[in-house]
């Protein structure tokens, strides 16, 4: 007997699509600036940018995949698609950060006068949208990777939006062009270690890991202390998604009595769920004498 949560909540993502919306207009009007003050700062905000609308985009259609409920092709259902998408989102923060890196290295070989003033005012109306963004994601980033990855592109970039701003200000002002580049490295190392700070999570989910906060030696004993209970062994824990535990294992009995060993059954699921959070448990009973098992799920 198990329990299943394969159904999400349905969710408003109207407010994404807006996001998405935005965020591509924005990236429009930055590569236009960019090219215009010859800044390569602002482009690479402008690429930020394009990244987190292609981020959000991702981020919407594995949340509209992970709505469906199980069926026979995917009999847990699609909520992993969400992981999937992170995993593709952080992908995308890395090999930015490192194309930023390298474009930035050929501006120490061959500086470029900039434009100051055009850096500014693009920089601002960027940082503008970037917050209102950065709060559409952020809501629902709680208890999801997926949303999460969402919004520390937005973050990231808000960030970036002000040190363009900044470094606009001295370029306008001392005419200290070679902050754009400066920036355009600190921005880039922002973006990659955001990004492979996420990596070993979210790869661990995809591995179906065991959660970290469980271990395999606690359930034993919890379990144990149940009464007609010899030992459990062959314990298996692994995450479904982000928010679904499931486990197997085999337990074996002392009982005979097939009412008995339900009733066993029924505690040692009631346990998992409360005092570990596994939501879905396979159970496989075994007598201390007769090796013939029986599988009650």
């Amino acid at each position: 007997m198990s329990e299943h949560h394969d159904h999400p909540e349905p969710r408003d993502d109207k407010d994404l699509i807006f996001a998405v919306f935005i965020n591509v207009s924005l990236t429009l009007f930055q590569v236009i600036g960019g090219i215009v003050a010859g800044s390569l700062s602002l482009l690479a905000d402008a690429i930020h940018n394009l990244s987190d609308a292609a981020s959000l985009g991702i981020a919407l259609f594995a949340r509209r995949i992970s709505k469906k409920p199980a069926d026979e092709s995917k009999t847990f259902g699609y909520q992993r698609a969400e992981v999937i998408a992170a995993l593709i989102n952080i992908t995308l923060l890395i090999t930015i950060s490192l194309y930023l890196i390298y474009e930035a290295s050929w501006r120490l070989i061959e500086p470029q006068i900039v434009t100051g003033s055009i850096i500014i005012l693009v920089a601002t109306a960027a940082l503008i949208i970037d917050i209102i963004t950065a709060f559409i994601t952020f809501k629902k980033s709680k208890n999801s990777m997926n949303m999460k990855a969402a919004f520390l592109h937005n973050l990231s970039d808000a960030l970036s939006s002000v040190g363009v701003i900044i470094a606009g200000i001295l370029i306008f002002l001392y005419q200290f062009y070679w902050v754009d580049t400066v920036l355009t490295f600190l921005v880039a190392g922002f973006i990659l270690w955001q990004a492979i700070k996420m990596v070993p999570k979210t790869i661990h989910l995809l591995m179906e890991g065991s959660p970290e906060h469980i271990f395999s030696d606690d359930i034993k004993k919890s379990i144990k202390e149940i009464g007609g209970i010899e030992d459990t062994h062959h314990i298996h824990i692994w995450h479904l998604d982000e928010n679904r535990i499931a486990m197997e294992a085999h337990v074996v009995v002392t009982a005979n009595e097939l009412k008995e060993v339900e009733a066993i059954k029924d505690k040692i699921k009631l346990l998992l769920k409360n005092k570990f959070n596994i939501i879905h448990s396979t159970l496989e009973f075994e007598h201390h004498i007769d090796t013939n098992c029986k599988d009650i799920d």
